[in-house]
């Protein structure tokens, strides 16, 4: 007989039975809060410093110092080679430069689910510092050396560590947090990345260290970053969930959990996430590869909204605005240093709002921040590719570019920016997690290398009308996230994961009230 609609198997039954009482043990001991240890103090602002930093550094440091490198390195062929390049040929190096770096984020997303399996959260955070550090010592040595393949190199390392921390980062800071912790710790990373942006755009600039001499020092500035949050690299905790259910090392996960969280030994809310721990080791027989999480029906919609949550990011038009932003402010009559100066006050103001990430989603359920977010995104990069085209018509649309510009990176910062980094870790449990989110960390470096490649040439062909697909991306974002995402803030993988097992049958809204009256 055909099973009806919406039953579950005896097998899902049976888990469910496991599960109740454990979610009934955990709400029994809600008085015993977990504490902020200096253990998970330190995991957390250590690595987004030493590491997240150092990524978002790498991706902005080369704006300003463009003209001077692409100078010193046809000068550098010509003295070492003998190799003189036409126009066009220079621009494919340059080319090459900056995607090389994209390309590494590709490809360092793409081991990231083994190397997160094999090595742990903090063994990818400790290979992760090694090619920052090298990368640092190329930037810092390609000019003295006169070497232009040292400077590919360091671009190329960097973006193997970009895509590492993307693929493992918001899982380790998930992993190593209790649930009433997690939303604090969630945006950490995507924070680390916009300052490190905004700290390129001060120590790029030609007055500090982007002048001719100098521009290899603010290429390595970073490297001292890294060295101070990676010197007492050993007090950094490994996830315990890790430990105990990918490595079967009971004891020491029990240790990593009393430390991060404060517990005593003989704490009944410490047996209480252990037991929960042991529940999930017991249901799952291995972790789950690329291939597993690919060919499972039930997975299919959380691997597509983390997919696309990290690649529509991409295409909602963030870098490209950056990208535009100076000439915007030259059209609206500001002088080239004044241009650059306002170009920094928006890193500015993208960071600024970004610091908001923690309070509010502490406060604030996921689906409205990215509702939010998606639907105001969409709105002023419309009005920003109107009044841009229809530039010359009023003397006030200059204006009004500089005050989209402003409003869009505003509400961009709500939902757009932080929650796609971590959503796939509260999406999906710790068998497939590792997977899930190197495959989302994978689309994201090839989104972004594609807007990298593509921007110039469909801007030249477009014009201002370039910008309207960045609309309808974040549209298309605000359909998906109103029908299928489901709710996860306050909830553990397990409690979500039946929500979305339906694939785009699933009624999330339906699914998310069941679940709360539960």
């Amino acid at each position: 007989m055909e099973k009806p609609k919406g039953d579950v198997s005896l097998h899902d039954q049976s888990l469910s039975l496991q599960e109740a009482p454990l979610m009934g043990h955990r709400k029994e001991h809600q008085e015993e809060q977990p504490q902020w240890t200096w253990s998970l103090k330190w995991a957390a602002i250590g690595s987004s410093l030493g590491a997240a930093v150092p990524v978002g550094y790498c991706t902005g440091v080369m704006n300003s110092p463009a003209e001077l490198m692409r100078s010193w390195c046809n000068e550098t062929l010509i003295a070492r080679y003998d190799l003189y390049l036409g126009e066009s040929s220079l621009e494919l190096l340059w080319s090459a430069l900056v995607s090389i770096f994209l390309v590494g984020g590709a490809i360092g997303s793409v081991t990231g689910a083994t190397m997160a399996n094999r090595f742990g959260r903090r063994g990818c955070f400790n290979i992760c510092g090694i090619l920052l550090t090298l990368g640092a010592i190329s930037f810092y040595a390609c000019r003295p050396l006169g070497s232009v393949e040292l400077l590919l190199l360091g671009r190329l390392l960097v973006g193997l560590a970009g895509g590492l921390l993307t693929a493992f980062m918001p899982m380790w800071h998930s992993e190593i947090s209790a649930l009433s912790q997690r939303s604090t710790l969630a945006p950490l990373c995507p924070m680390g990345l916009t300052l490190g942006v905004v700290v390129a755009q001060v120590s790029s600039l030609r007055s500090v260290l982007g002048g001719p001499e100098s521009w290899h020092f603010g290429l390595a500035l970073y490297g001292l970053l890294v060295v101070a949050c990676y010197a007492p690299f050993r007090w950094y905790p490994e996830s315990p969930k890790w430990l105990y259910v990918v490595k079967g090392r009971k004891e020491e996960a029990r240790h990593q959990l009393q430390l991060l969280r404060g517990y005593t030994s003989e704490s009944s809310a410490l047996q209480a996430e252990i037991d929960e721990m042991e529940m999930e080791a017991a249901s799952k027989v291995a972790t789950s590869g690329l291939v597993e999480v690919l060919r499972d029906p039930k997975l299919r919609l959380p691997l597509i909204i983390v997919c696309a949550f990290l690649g529509g990011q991409q295409l909602s038009g963030i870098n490209a605005i950056f990208y535009y932003s100076v000439s915007i402010f030259r059209k609206a009559g500001l002088s080239v240093q004044a241009s650059e100066w306002a170009n920094l006050g928006a890193g500015s103001l993208n960071l600024a709002t970004s610091m908001l990430g923690p309070v509010l989603l502490e406060r604030v359920n996921r689906r409205p921040l990215m509702l939010f977010s998606t639907f105001f995104s969409a709105i002023f990069l419309f009005l920003f590719a109107m009044m841009l085209y229809f530039i010359e018509s009023f003397s006030w649309f200059a204006m009004g570019c500089i005050g989209c510009i402003f409003l869009y990176i505003f509400f961009f910062q709500f939902g757009l920016g932080p929650i796609p980094f971590f959503i796939g870790a509260e999406l999906f449990e710790l068998a497939s997690r590792p997977a899930a989110m190197s495959l989302g960390s994978v689309v994201y470096w090839l989104c972004n290398f594609v807007i990298g490649m593509t921007f110039p040439t469909f801007q030249n062909l477009w014009g201002a009308l370039v910008f309207l697909p960045f609309s309808v991306n974040c549209l298309l974002l605000f359909v998906l996230t109103k029908r299928y995402l489901p709710e996860t803030r306050g909830r553990e993988p397990f409690e979500v994961a039946p929500l979305v097992a339906s694939g785009f049958k699933s009624n999330v809204l339906l699914n998310n009230r069941m679940a709360n009256h539960s």
